[in-house]
């Protein structure tokens, strides 16, 4: 390799680096908040019953998703008409706030009605940023991508998730190690997010040296909010089929990171030692399937991966955690949470690269973020809550299954929608 094309590849990763960042944070801070639900739950939602306090706090977690179409709409507008680069430093200033918020609101004993609500705005304003923050870094990317590189290029936006989910959960091993479960209840549980606090300005030093994508600057014709939301409702079944098609990422994501503590703890019995630890080599395994796989979509095709993964979800999610409950221990949860992260970053490593090129170029980011926080509010975010529902209602502890199925169910369409002829765009990738 010459000088210059060492040169180049190290400025590739510096701005790979760059651009995600913004995403570790996103992901820590709700990371965080799903994995401390219980404690979250007794600060600021106290309640009589322990099942309710801990669906509040989830219903909490999941009211941010809601936000995110709006964000998806008005802030990716934004980085459509501005450029990548301010856009990306916006929807991390959001998050900032969120993070600041959880951290140092005090609780409900202290303020009363005013701590849940303080919280909840914290999880609107985060679902609001991120409602265009994984759009705009999926696009970056994409944009940035060196030629039949894009899908290895575009896998570092979830990629850059899991590092996040290991480094919450390494973290959460350590002060578990370091303190009692009573003052980890307590206070303890605010610790992580007053790191995610310190972290903040690294990340904004970060950001603020990222270039503009040279496939951005060449564009002459930049839209205006008007003209984006126009060409929304006439692309509103390509949209509507994005949505579907990530439905299986978002739900099995947050399956397998953000509730694999809560049941582990709850349901299972488990340690919160084992949770973790099993969190920790979810987010592991995660980073290492992303981008072979999507190293893999750029030489196979995306359409392959998406048909055989959203089919193995389909097929294997509900007798992998009914073998699992018939007899919980930490080598049975870590199996299956295994190979439901295989399943995961395979079908995400060609998904994400797949919903970049369905999209208008004039509005991809919006498009891609509409889609993205559409299945984010419809199936993902809710996920801990409806599992938790699930499990409440039926008295079958394996019956978060139905849920995955589901979103498998809708992948698989959307996959055979988007696909289908050889003359559609998504033909083409």
């Amino acid at each position: 390799m010459t000088a210059t094309q060492t040169a180049k590849a190290q400025s590739q990763t510096s701005m790979v680096l760059r651009v995600t960042s913004g995403n570790f944070m996103e992901m820590y801070d709700f990371f965080l908040f799903g994995f401390y639900a219980t404690a979250i739950a007794q600060a600021f939602f106290p309640s009589h019953s322990q099942v309710t306090s801990l669906m509040l706090t989830l219903m909490t977690f999941g009211a941010g998703f809601l936000m995110r179409p709006l964000g998806a709409i008005f802030l990716g507008a934004y980085v459509d008409r501005v450029g990548r680069r301010k856009g990306l430093i916006v929807t991390l200033a959001l998050m900032a706030v969120s993070t600041v918020l959880v951290a140092c609101v005090p609780g409900y004993d202290t303020i009363g009605i005013l701590a849940p609500i303080l919280v909840l705005i914290g999880r609107l304003l985060q679902g609001f940023s991120a409602g265009a923050e994984l759009g705009g870094v999926s696009v970056y990317l994409a944009e940035m991508a060196t030629p039949g590189r894009k899908g290895f290029y575009v896998s570092w936006q979830s990629a850059s998730q899991q590092v996040a989910i290991i480094a919450a959960a390494g973290l959460g091993f350590g002060l578990n190690q370091a303190f009692s479960p009573a003052e980890m209840t307590s206070w303890g549980w605010r610790i992580p997010f007053f790191i995610g606090c310190l972290i903040v300005p690294i990340l904004f030093v970060l950001r603020s040296h990222l270039q503009e994508t040279e496939e951005f600057k060449q564009r002459k014709h930049r839209p205006d909010l008007q003209a984006i939301l126009r060409s929304m409702l006439a692309n509103w079944p390509m949209v509507l089929a994005g949505a579907m098609l990530v439905a299986l990422t978002t739900v099995s994501f947050y399956l397998i990171t953000v509730y694999t503590p809560t049941f582990g703890k709850t349901v299972l019995k488990l340690s919160t030692t084992d949770s973790l630890m099993v969190t920790l080599c979810v987010g592991v395994s995660n980073f290492f399937w992303l981008p072979v796989m999507g190293a893999l979509s750029d030489r196979v095709g995306r359409r392959p991966l998406l048909l055989c993964f959203s089919a193995l979800a389909i097929i294997t999610a509900y007798p992998a955690l009914h073998w699992l409950v018939q007899s919980p221990s930490f080598a049975r949860m870590l199996s299956v949470e295994l190979w439901l992260s295989f399943v995961y970053a395979s079908y995400n490593g060609a998904m994400v690269v797949a919903l970049t090129e369905v999209m208008p170029m004039e509005v991809r980011t919006t498009g891609f973020s509409l889609a993205y926080s559409l299945a984010t509010a419809i199936f993902g975010g809710f996920t801990p809550a409806i599992a938790t529902a699930l499990i409440e209602d039926t008295g079958n502890k394996a019956s978060p299954a139905f849920w995955l199925t589901l979103a498998g169910v809708c992948s698989l369409a959307a996959t055979l929608y988007l696909y289908r002829g050889k003359g559609s765009k998504a033909a083409l990738a």
